[in-house]
């Protein structure tokens, strides 16, 4: 089982920015909704931490305050551009230091989360709108992990 001692500092930071970062390109998939997208993200990490000792990594992000890089972005897509290079990152750090299964926990957490925040907040008479989809199918393509459980 893998603890955040086995990370540097900043090792650290990206892992805790992964999945905050998904919920970035979600709540801006799509305008509206951003309180109760960000509620919905709050949500996802206790419903996580509710969880507790399925996963001694996962149990370690969703117990730690959640990270955000404060950037200015240009446009939409700059901002999704990189916080997808984010999510891809944190996985990436985790590569050699934490089991598969851990890895796989993570990156299914941070689907989770997406989809969580996308449904927030009904678009259009649909629980996820098409632009929320499709962020939550490119976080799961970037991760190498079906966008449904």
């Amino acid at each position: 089982m893998t603890k955040s001692s086995a990370f540097t500092e900043e090792q650290w930071t990206t892992v805790l920015e992964g999945p905050t970062s998904a919920g970035l390109i979600v709540l801006t998939a799509q305008s509206g909704g951003t309180w109760k997208e960000t509620w919905a993200m709050s949500k996802a990490y206790a419903e996580a931490r509710q969880e507790h000792g399925a996963s001694e990594l996962l149990d370690e992000v969703v117990s730690a305050k959640p990270k955000m890089e404060r950037t200015h972005y240009h446009s939409p897509q700059e901002l999704r551009d990189a916080c997808l290079q984010q999510v891809r990152d944190a996985s990436a750090v985790l590569e050699g230091t934490a089991t598969p299964e851990e890895i796989h926990d993570y990156r299914r957490f941070i689907v989770t989360l997406s989809r969580k925040v996308a449904a927030a907040h009904r678009e259009g008479g649909q629980d996820v709108s098409a632009a929320e989809s499709e962020a939550i199918d490119a976080i799961a393509s970037t991760l190498g992990v079906p966008a449904t459980e």
